[in-house]
């Protein structure tokens, strides 16, 4: 008796949503509001999600399966909830995929952003994508975006020392944000 065909992508679905999830987790962390003065804002909100997401989904997609199918799920889940999100903020139903799919390129621009920086080992870069991204082109306050870059590269780096076992699994961790601006 063969299994229904569906039963990988659900568990796929379940794994992206507890590792979206803590994505959302390490977003919401109160440092970044109070310390780096990032936009407490559904926008400001949304860049630190998307920065996160970003990062997980970065770190799956190169590894052999079920990587690329957990970063699929990541990025669905994010959507998904967006999407579960934006009706619960009484958006009507007509201009709701209109809004995810602003959100959905919004995300890929920041994602070919931040991959570039990352790529190119530019600490200045990644600064810079950072600041034009979360504070959409406002001045960030002084050493913020420098030290948000600090901790990407420092979540990077423990993301990619996180076996993908654990990660298919949904078992992911963050860095905590405890360094000060400088």
């Amino acid at each position: 008796m063969g299994l229904w065909p569906g039963w990988r992508r659900k568990r796929h679905e379940r794994i992206g949503f507890l590792l979206y999830g803590a994505a959302v987790a390490a977003a919401r962390q109160p440092w970044f509001y109070a310390v780096l003065g990032v936009p407490d804002t559904l926008d400001g909100r949304f860049d630190l999600l998307s920065l996160f997401a970003f990062l997980l989904i970065e770190r799956l997609r190169p590894e052999p399966m079920p990587g690329p199918a957990l970063a699929q799920a990541v990025f669905d889940a994010m959507f998904s909830d967006m999407d579960v999100n934006l009706r619960e903020m009484g958006v009507g139903d007509l201009s709701v995929g209109k809004k995810v799919k602003a959100m959905w390129n919004a995300f890929h621009g920041r994602s070919i952003a931040y991959a570039a920086a990352l790529a190119s080992g530019d600490e200045a870069a990644l600064e810079a994508a950072i600041a034009r991204n979360v504070w959409r082109g406002a001045a960030p306050p002084p050493g913020s975006a420098a030290a948000l870059a600090r901790l990407v590269a420092a979540a990077r780096a423990e993301l990619g020392h996180q076996p993908l076992v654990a990660l298919s699994e949904g078992k992911v961790s963050f860095p905590p944000p405890l360094e000060t601006v400088s």
